[in-house]
């Protein structure tokens, strides 16, 4: 998370060696901010010409820590290569130095200053979630904000693994899974009280007190008391069958075994790690995977592998640093973290999470014994997983050769943008856009298009895909020449990462389809005095037959690939991700239209108003139909409000 406590390295009477006037500029500018710094804790931000934030750092002391970057001799070459870019330094002070730590996790996910280890793939993680927003409450998978009252329980590695438990909770604690919506309509019992999931509450087969013990019995499982449960069930089942109920024994005894195959079936499971995170790193062809275990309760909830970026002289200690900081900026840490290597500051570090958890969180290096154990098994994840990244890299590298020497370009290219468009007879067009490059496909990159040409006729394919690559180069062509799309200044707070994205200038074009989209793009290209830029067009095959495309480039006659070649398989991949993106994203917006209510075209309406008014009447059309007396009637309406609709369906 933070750069290493630079030496004191005390600066020549003379400088021997003449320095590039660029890094001596940087060198002055850093040195002319000392005088305005402040002696205690707080967060340091580099900042470039284009007032793009280059590192973000904390401090104990901000002006002795900033002064270092003045100390040229004392520099790596990738610092050097920062300060050379700095031209403004600025600070936000803190009350203490943990302070200054979570300042600077959240500043580094926010800004993704490229000189600092960051965190790319920072998704959220599914939770159990027990509502207590029904009567007969439910258990579902939740990801996202925990605005839903309840219990959660998590958090998960994967939605597979959500799946694969809520499945066998299912077999031990049969409790509903429907909608609301579905439980208030149903008059009979559906098929999961058939197969025994659910006890039907319904339609009355179970009271409210009897479906309350189910879910009390789930929410001790999820909290780790399962030892405990499975000794009730039996002594239950063992009461049932001594009174000749069998029927009841019989059902304890299904719930059992379901309930002891949840519990072994765990690939790491030590009774003695409670609520744990296991963090462990693995460097290799200077790159570096880090791995983290989830326990929770005693059970395994699966294990995720994260790729930092980062300098390759970055040491793992540096990196696993980094890595904790910006991981549990916007997460709750557990009261244990198990780290494969010693980081420096892990006290501060500790300290920080406490103070951002509310609750003592300890991290912990342990040397032996179990931990030690499950700390190794997580090493050995992440090995096998940088492994596999590496060779899929390498593959990916031969490919990229391939199409380099296919298309005529100088090099394996660093960024491939394919195109594509989807809609129905002209209606909710859409344009996509998706990235791949040597680490495959960029999905962060990826970028829709609405079709808003008013010239375009619907159907048009060739001005959808001008429209589409006008408005993506010109936005290039203005942020080459250091102007946002607006001719104004970049907007305060932009993501850089997007903007980033959206400023890299491809290597290679490729649009799905024939000669005709081919000239409706290099139209475009002249259009904008771009006239070198790479472009390749991919056309199906007679009958859509994949295998015989035939492709199409400026100056060159049509050409198909040996139908097994792997070059070919891989563009067919990059098309057919192209095609997914585009049809997905348009399916969206025709879904989304679909849904779309007259209500919410009035003004004032928001969700909870439009919700009371379809709850009362049933539907829009009989709203529109309503009398203002009826409209004041409902609840949460006021007679503003109902004015306001009356008028809008009624020409007021």
């Amino acid at each position: 998370m933070t750069e290493p406590e630079l030496p004191e390295i005390p600066a020549p009477p003379e400088q021997e060696t003449i320095l590039p006037a660029e890094l001596l500029r940087g060198a002055t500018v850093i040195q002319d901010s000392l005088r305005n710094l402040p002696l205690g804790p707080g967060v340091y931000r580099m900042i470039d010409a284009n007032d793009i934030v280059l590192y973000v750092g904390k401090a104990r002391s901000l002006r002795k820590r900033v002064s270092n970057y003045a100390k040229l001799n004392g520099l790596s070459v990738r610092i050097q290569r920062m300060v050379r870019q700095v031209v403004r330094v600025d600070v936000t002070v803190t009350h203490t130095e943990a302070e200054a730590l979570l300042l600077e996790a959240n500043l580094i996910k926010k800004l993704q200053p490229h000189f600092n280890v960051l965190l790319k793939d920072d998704k959220s993680f599914p939770y159990i979630l027990v509502s207590r927003d029904h009567e007969f409450p439910r258990i579902t998978k939740h990801r996202g904000a925990r605005n839903i009252p309840g219990e959660y329980f998590g958090p998960f590695a994967s939605t597979g693994a959500v799946n694969t438990m809520l499945h066998a909770l299912a077999r031990a604690f049969p409790l509903r899974n429907c909608t609301d919506s579905d439980f208030a309509s149903r008059t009979r019992p559906c098929l999961q009280y058939q197969i025994k999931r659910c006890r039907a509450p319904c339609v009355g087969r179970i009271d409210k007190a009897g479906y309350e013990a189910i879910i009390s019995d789930a929410a001790a499982f999820l909290s780790g008391r399962n030892r405990s449960l499975l000794t009730e069930w039996q002594a239950r089942m063992q009461a049932a069958s001594d009174r000749l109920d069998f029927e009841t024994a019989a059902d304890l005894r299904d719930r059992i075994r379901a309930l002891a195959h949840i519990s072994q079936k765990q690939d790491v499971n030590l009774s003695e790690i409670d609520y744990a995170d296991v963090i462990a790193a693995h460097a290799e062809a200077g790159q570096v995977c880090v791995q983290i275990f989830f326990f929770r309760a005693g059970q395994n909830y699966g294990n995720h592998a994260y790729f930092p970026a980062h300098a390759r002289d970055v040491a793992i200690p540096d990196v696993m640093d980094a890595f904790i900081g910006q991981f549990y900026a916007q997460r709750e840490p557990p009261k244990l973290i198990l780290v494969s290597h010693k980081i420096e500051n892990d006290d501060l570090i500790a300290e920080a999470l406490t103070l951002h958890a509310g609750h003592k969180v300890e991290l912990a290096w342990p040397q032996r014994g179990t931990k030690r154990d499950v700390v190794e098994h997580a090493i050995n994840n992440a090995r096998d997983a940088l492994r596999r990244r590496l060779a899929e890299s390498a593959s990916q590298n031969q490919l990229l050769l391939g199409v380099a020497d296919i298309f005529g370009l100088e090099g394996p290219p660093s960024r491939i943008e394919v195109y594509d468009n989807s809609h129905i007879q002209g209606r909710h067009a859409i344009g996509g856009m998706i990235v791949a490059g040597p680490e495959g496909l960029r999905k962060n990159a990826y970028r829709k298009f609405n079709i808003r040409g008013e010239d375009i006729v619907p159907g048009d394919d060739y001005g959808m895909m001008r429209e589409v690559l006008t408005r993506r180069f010109q936005r290039l062509l203005k942020q080459r020449d250091g102007e946002a799309e607006s001719g104004q200044e970049p907007e305060t707070g932009a993501d850089p990462e997007r903007q980033r994205n959206e400023g890299e200038w491809p290597d290679l074009l490729l649009i799905d389809g024939g000669k005709g989209q081919l000239s409706a793009v290099m139209q475009v290209l002249e259009e904008l005095g771009i006239p070198d830029q790479p472009v390749a067009a991919i056309a199906k095959g007679p009958d859509r037959n994949a295998g015989r495309e035939q492709f199409f480039m400026p100056g060159r006659d049509p050409f198909m690939l040996e139908p097994r070649h792997p070059v070919l398989f891989f563009l067919q991949r990059l098309r057919d991700e192209a095609h997914r993106f585009a049809i997905g994203t348009h399916r969206a917006k025709r879904a989304k239209d679909q849904m779309r209510s007259p209500l919410d075209e009035i003004a004032g309406i928001g969700a909870a108003r439009k919700k009371a008014l379809l709850l009362h009447f049933g539907s829009a059309k009989e709203v529109a139909r309503a009398g203002l007396t009826d409209l004041e009637a409902v609840g949460g309406i006021s007679k503003t409000v109902a004015k306001k609709v009356y008028d809008h369906f009624h020409g007021g």
